[in-house]
């Protein structure tokens, strides 16, 4: 008795050293993958991030993604999850040899109104991207509250991330929201798209004329006319939307506005028109 006794410790002895070894070793594998991936030429992948609104979600960029994807840009359509604590969760992967994946980001505290909080979110996805695929550039396209996103991470200080070569917003409101700060033809812009009455959010961007990269981002700014008198996409007037020129043209790449115009002008309806997803593919592809 006393001798099957002592086989049977042994027995579960050895299993529980055999279960432990092989859960360490699973969890060193899982660990590795979800830090760094090895991809050869890891220079060359450009991702393209996209960023939401306010109260919105990653399926707000499902069709400007898609409408890349049938261009031929990309085959890589992945996500970016990030908590309201800032920690970012990866869906998909990159492909080796598709170097211009797109990143739908989601911020799951979407109706968080601190424009300096999501763009540290913005830089916790930059940062988590750069660990696992050591990227050296990326592009960016903003709708609305995502713009400021964007903005914000940029006044944070970016020279050790990846360099931002290509930047969209759509439906910016940099210098007001109409029914909270701003009016319908309200807001007047001088020869240089200076407004001649600040926000304070826009007062803090200002900053960005002296810190925004210097002749290394192409900047496209899209903005909607519903045609209705208003000169505003319904949210934001034209005047908030372009006041982004003064803000970043002196030190951009480049800087280029298109209008939208007509009923599929409005706001909340610019993500998912035909229009801004031609602008895309022009200026990404």
């Amino acid at each position: 008795m006393g001798r099957k006794y002592e086989m049977k410790k042994r027995f579960l002895l050895f299993l529980g050293i055999g279960l432990l070894v092989l859960g360490l070793t699973a969890c060193g594998t899982t660990s590795h993958q979800s830090t760094t991936a090895r991809l050869p030429h890891a220079s060359k992948y450009e991702p393209t991030l996209f960023f939401h609104g306010w109260g919105s979600s990653y399926r707000a960029e499902e069709q400007m993604a898609h409408s890349l994807v049938n261009a031929g840009l990309t085959k890589t359509i992945m996500r970016a999850t990030v908590s309201k604590h800032g920690k970012v969760s990866l869906a998909g992967q990159f492909r080796e040899g598709d170097y211009h994946p797109i990143v739908e980001v989601d911020f799951k505290d979407s109706r968080n109104s601190n424009p300096r909080q999501w763009g540290r979110w913005a830089k916790a996805t930059v940062v988590t991207l750069q660990q696992k695929y050591h990227l050296k550039k990326f592009n960016v396209v903003g709708h609305s509250m995502g713009n400021m996103a964007i903005m914000y991470y940029l006044l944070d200080n970016t020279s050790k991330l990846p360099k931002i070569q290509k930047q969209v917003n759509i439906a910016g409101h940099f210098d007001g929201i109409l029914g909270m700060n701003d009016e319908p033809n309200q807001m007047k812009l001088d020869h240089n798209g200076k407004p001649e009455k600040m926000q304070a959010d826009y007062k803090t961007l200002l900053q960005l004329r002296k810190t925004y990269p210097k002749n290394q981002i192409t900047v496209l700014n899209v903005y909607g006319d519903k045609n209705d008198g208003s000169h505003s996409d319904g949210s934001v007037s034209n005047a908030s939307s372009q006041s982004l020129r003064y803000l970043v043209s002196s030190r951009a790449k480049s800087y280029r506005e298109r209008k939208i115009v007509g009923p599929n002008a409005q706001h909340s309806k610019l993500h998912n028109n035909i229009q801004v997803d031609r602008l895309l593919i022009r200026f990404l592809c």
